[in-house]
């Protein structure tokens, strides 16, 4: 099987650059390793990312799990929810109203990830949200949002416009007890900042279940953090991505087909 190439960041046209083909099969792959961490949700949650050149994303079939993700299974949807390419089990309602909002009114927004992990519900449901008690946190130091929880999100405008409202022109965004968002330039980011989102989460709950007294840096360090973290590496996602995707040609190519 062919190595596949990771989307270049930082680059407004990058999916009129990009071939549908490789889209799909960095899409596909982010499937594939959000089933490998064990951040799916049976049939439930979904990630999407924008088609080159064209109003309308790809997304997964509901009914599908994660780890049977493959580039040609995906969805092509427009960005009012009509199905253009492929065919659905159900009428994925919900997960057509969440990407196609943000993707008409984000036009630099290349890719959406919505998760149900344990910890990022659990961290939603916290009214002070996510807290700066790691470095995994620092990343969404001003840099995340909540919604707060308004059931199933099955109309454009009461809920996608309350919820790009509440994700701002942030990288995260909690939906109260419900779970968690990422957007990025690229595919790469958005799972970037979906991994490290969840270890924030994880890394939260194991702090305060110790009952103990502890140590925040102060708001300047923070912001601080962030920053450098982010000039550390200017195409954010991708070294990392590199490496995922070689993990990937290790134990399961199957997902590029």
């Amino acid at each position: 099987m062919a190595k596949i190439t990771p989307l270049q960041s930082h680059a407004n046209d990058m999916p009129q650059r990009m071939t549908e083909q490789a889209v799909r099969q960095n899409l596909a792959a982010a499937y594939r390793l959000f089933a490998h961490f064990g951040m799916d949700d049976l049939t439930y949650t979904h990630l999407s990312a924008r088609v080159p050149g064209e109003e309308a994303f790809f997304i997964y079939p509901f009914g599908m799990l994660f780890e049977e993700v493959r580039a040609s299974d995906l969805l092509k949807v427009s960005l009012e929810g009509e199905i253009l390419e492929g065919e659905e089990y159900q009428y994925n309602r919900t997960g057509f109203v969440i990407h196609g909002s943000i993707y008409q009114a984000k036009p630099d927004i290349n890719a959406i990830y919505h998760l149900h992990t344990q910890a990022g519900v659990a961290v939603s449901a916290l009214k002070d949200g996510l807290l700066p008690l790691s470095q995994f946190a620092y990343h969404f130091q001003d840099n995340v949002g909540y919604y707060d929880y308004d059931s199933l999100a099955l109309d454009y405008d009461q809920h996608g416009d309350p919820i790009l409202s509440a994700l701002g022109n942030n990288s995260a965004l909690f939906l109260r007890n419900h779970g968690t968002l990422t957007v990025g330039h690229t595919i790469q980011e958005a799972f970037f900042y979906m991994y490290y989102l969840e270890q924030a989460c994880q890394t939260q709950i194991k702090i305060l279940s110790m009952n103990s007294e502890v140590e925040i840096p102060s708001e300047e360090t923070c912001k601080q953090a962030r920053k450098d973290m982010r000039d550390f590496e200017p195409d954010l996602g991708t070294r990392d991505w590199q490496a995922l995707l070689r993990l990937l040609e290790r134990q399961e190519s199957d997902y590029q087909e």
